[in-house]
């Protein structure tokens, strides 16, 4: 195998890498209760820091967060999947969640 082939590998998954971390959509599940302040705010700071590039939006619709199957709220809620739900995780555990993805 050539360098160039091993070149065009890294490029690809490059690539794909920064698409991952593009498409990143957060969104915090919170009636708007001290604890869901919370997340929000440790969330956009996580995010900030990380250079972490995605959209952050709070969601305070009882019905909407219900359709996620979440009960207690606070939740983080990363490109559609539940990752943290009923708790405020410290901002490492949510430095983890973000950067699975």
């Amino acid at each position: 195998m050539t360098n160039s082939f091993f070149v065009k590998i890294v490029r690809n998954f490059a690539n794909n890498e920064q698409l991952k971390i593009q498409n990143m959509d957060i969104k915090i599940l919170g009636t708007g209760c001290p604890k869901c302040k919370t997340l929000e705010s440790l969330t956009r700071d996580v995010v900030t820091k990380n250079g972490i590039e995605a959209s952050i939006s709070k969601v305070e619709d009882i019905m909407e967060i219900m359709n996620y199957g979440v009960m207690s709220t606070p939740a983080l809620v990363v490109n559609g999947k539940v990752e943290i739900k009923g708790r405020v995780p410290s901002t490492e555990e949510i430095k983890q969640v973000l950067t699975k993805y």
